[in-house]
Order: C-alpha cells, then sequence, then structure tokens
C-alpha cells in the first residue's frame, strides 16, 4: 500500500511575532500570553533548539559560540516561517538583537510575510533580579546577564520597539503589546536593513 500522498495546499500567510530582550526580561512567560490570545499560534521557544545540540555544544554567550548561533538562528528561522507560511501567527521567544535581526527580515522579505520585532528592556536591576531567581538550566550568572542588557541599551532606530516592563506584569506587557499589534506599532519594513555588532553574542 502506498502511502498517502503530500498535499499541496496555496500559502496561507501567518505573521512572525519576534520577542526579544536580555535574559530575565520575561520573554517566555509574555510570548505564552500573546500565543494563546492569537489563532491559531506558535509558541517557538527558542531556548529548545540549543539544548538540541548533544555534541560539540558552547555556550551561546561566549564569542566562540558566534558561528553555533548562527547556525541554530538560520534553523529557528527556517522554523518560524515554515510556520507563518501555513498560516500561523508565530511567536518567536528568544535573544534576537539587531545584529541578527536582518536574517528574519530577509526570509519575511522573501515569502511576503509580515514581521514584528519587540524588544522587552526592563532596568537592568530588575531585568537581573528576574533573572537570578530563575530555576532550572536558565542562566542566572549576574556578568554575562550584565553584559547582555549592556548590548540591548542605545539601540538606534531601534529603540521605537523597545518596551520597558519594569513595572509591567506579565499579562500586563502582553496586553501592552498585542494592543500595539493591532496598530502595526512594531511591524518592520523588509527592505531595510541595519548592521549590528561586529561580534555579536547571542544567549537564549
Amino acid at each position: 500500500m502506498n502511502p498517502p500522498a503530500f498535499e499541496q495546499t496555496p500559502p496561507v500567510h501567518g505573521q512572525v511575532i519576534v520577542l526579544t530582550g536580555p535574559p530575565g526580561a520575561g520573554k517566555s512567560t509574555v510570548a505564552a500570553f500573546l500565543a494563546d490570545h492569537l489563532a491559531p499560534s506558535v509558541h517557538l521557544h527558542s531556548d529548545d533548539f540549543w539544548r538540541h545540540i548533544k555534541q560539540g555544544w558552547i555556550p551561546p554567550y561566549l564569542p566562540e559560540a558566534h558561528r553555533q548561533n548562527q547556525v541554530v538562528l538560520q534553523v529557528l528561522v527556517s522554523a518560524a516561517f515554515g510556520y507563518a507560511g501555513g498560516g500561523y501567527h508565530v511567536v518567536y521567544d528568544g535573544v534576537v538583537g539587531p545584529w541578527f535581526v536582518d536574517l528574519f527580515r530577509a526570509a519575511a522579505k522573501e515569502q511576503a510575510v509580515p514581521l514584528s520585532y519587540i524588544i522587552l528592556r526592563p532596568n537592568q536591576h530588575t531585568t537581573l533580579e528576574r533573572a537570578t531567581g530563575r530555576t532550572g538550566d536558565a542562566l542566572t550568572e549576574p556578568e554575562p546577564i550584565r553584559s547582555m542588557h549592556d548590548q540591548f541599551s542605545d539601540l538606534g532606530v531601534y529603540e521605537t520597539n523597545v518596551l520597558d516592563s519594569s513595572n509591567l506584569t506579565a499579562k500586563a506587557t502582553a496586553d501592552r503589546i498585542l494592543e500595539s499589534l493591532a496598530r502595526g506599532a512594531y511591524l518592520l519594513d523588509p527592505d531595510d536593513s541595519a548592521t549590528g555588532a561586529d561580534d555579536p553574542i547571542h544567549n537564549p
């Protein structure tokens, strides 16, 4: 008996929402709220893709992890826009500084999928308090957290994509984002591009 043929259907595009910021910014919790309010939706938790590397894994915040991080980011971009091409609202949850956002922008242009870019940036004290209080295998070391928080400061043209969530609960942050998304506040122009750091650090 032959297996059923893979059905080819016309693409029905969704959207990709990149929710980023330093470790401890509350990305995963906020992304879960967003995905619960969008239908159909996918919460793409980027941490999981780094954990799939079983041999040769390098802590992503180290400079020597740059090539590894590029590979994983490209896999994540393919997954995000694969889901979006099937009509899903994709909430990508991970650390994507402006130095890597052009990977998403290029895919958005190629596939004609709307791309929103949101940077959660609570103040450093709040970020450290939240990050160091986490459990499991999440990054809790203060120094790399401070370093990555600094990298999300003074973002130039991307300052308009920043949301200071220092005094907001995760639900209030998600509600604010949903209101802004409805106005198209965080949409990126796929024809624009910006250069970032020469030696980017990406930590999920």
